[in-house]
């Protein structure tokens, strides 16, 4: 039985193996996935992102347990975490390691958490996010949350990946409009406030919503063609009332309180999403951009290939000299390491 059909058939140890064959990049992984992307595009990708303080770890656990131990009338999910780490600069591995932190779920069959680093990405996910993301959708899991590595400022690459983004923020970290000067206000589907029982929640939250009624409805920022843009909906045809306007929700993570109001708000974003075609948007976009960055993850491979080291060395001594330019050592080594 292939690894890819054990993962299918629900075998925890069997994806265990496969998550960290994709995570070192070898080639039995890239085969599975191969097997496996038929079977995906099912699970409902939730990304969890914010400043390192907000609560984002206890925020996932507490969702994760909820889904598991839903109100009565609705339906228990299967759960998948992905929990990007930093990475340690001297084994490569996740260093706060989540599944520590979330020992409460440990023993769920319907639970599956993977730590992984980022390993020097700083978009907040590390280069094979996306495909680890993808076995757990084979796999059967339905809901799976994408916790990001938390950097503050670089965290973007989650609204690529992730159906619904979570943009978590806290009082009383001595910025309450952090989240637009690092530019992921815009990339928030649904603003958690998080520790909502601390002092500030008020300034907080009217930060965030001061913001939010300067850019809906009138404007919204795009992704269009690998560009981001800011269209206004009056010029472009656009039905204001087929946008989805994030809300801002308390929570306080480690007593679960505003929990059930948050799931409902991820499921009425989710029930959006199929009912505007957004959802099919969204996957286009970011199998797009996953299939971009492989060709030139490939491209640069080949070329390296075709280069040897000597000729390489020898452009990059000329540049170090300031003999040629940065622009004519590019086009020398694209021309097989000879000078133009």
């Amino acid at each position: 039985m292939s690894l890819a059909t054990s993962v299918l058939a629900g075998e925890r140890l069997a994806m265990a193996r496969l998550l960290s064959q994709i995570e070192n990049d070898e080639p039995g992984g890239r085969e599975a996935l191969g097997e496996l992307f038929p079977h995906t595009g099912k699970a409902h990708l939730v990304g969890v992102t914010g400043a390192p303080g907000t609560g984002k770890s206890s925020l996932v656990n507490r969702l994760a347990h909820y889904y598991r131990n839903p109100s009565s009338g609705e339906p228990q999910r299967k759960i998948a975490i992905v929990a990007v780490d930093p990475s340690s600069p001297f084994t490569g591995g996740a260093i706060l390691g989540d599944r520590v932190r979330m020992r409460d779920l440990s023993g769920d069959p319907g639970v599956f958490i993977r730590s992984m680093a980022a390993r020097g990405s700083l978009g907040g996910l590390a280069p094979t996010t996306s495909s680890m993301v993808q076995v757990f959708d084979a796999a059967g899991f339905e809901i799976i949350l994408i916790e990001t590595v938390g950097a503050g400022q670089a965290e973007v690459d989650i609204a690529r990946l992730a159906h619904t983004t979570l943009v978590v923020e806290a009082p009383g970290l001595g910025d309450e409009i952090q989240a637009i000067k690092a530019g992921i206000l815009e990339i928030a589907d649904i603003l958690v406030v998080n520790k909502a029982d601390r002092p500030g929640v008020e300034n907080t939250e009217r930060a965030l919503r001061s913001m939010l009624e300067l850019a809906h409805p009138t404007r919204r920022v795009v992704e269009h063609h690998g560009a981001v843009e800011t269209i206004n909906i009056n010029d472009s045809g656009m039905d204001s009332e087929s946008l989805w306007i994030p809300p801002i929700l308390r929570t306080v993570a480690i007593q679960g309180d505003g929990i059930p109001e948050l799931v409902q708000a991820i499921a009425d974003h989710q029930a959006h999403l199929e009912t505007t075609g957004e959802r099919h948007d969204r996957d286009r976009a970011r199998l797009q951009a996953e299939l971009e960055q492989l060709i030139q993850g490939n491209l640069v491979s080949r070329w390296r290939q075709e280069v040897s080291d000597s000729q390489y060395q020898e452009i990059l001594e000329s540049l170090i000299a300031r003999q040629i330019s940065p622009h004519q050592a590019v086009e020398a080594l694209l021309n097989g390491g000879q000078s133009a």
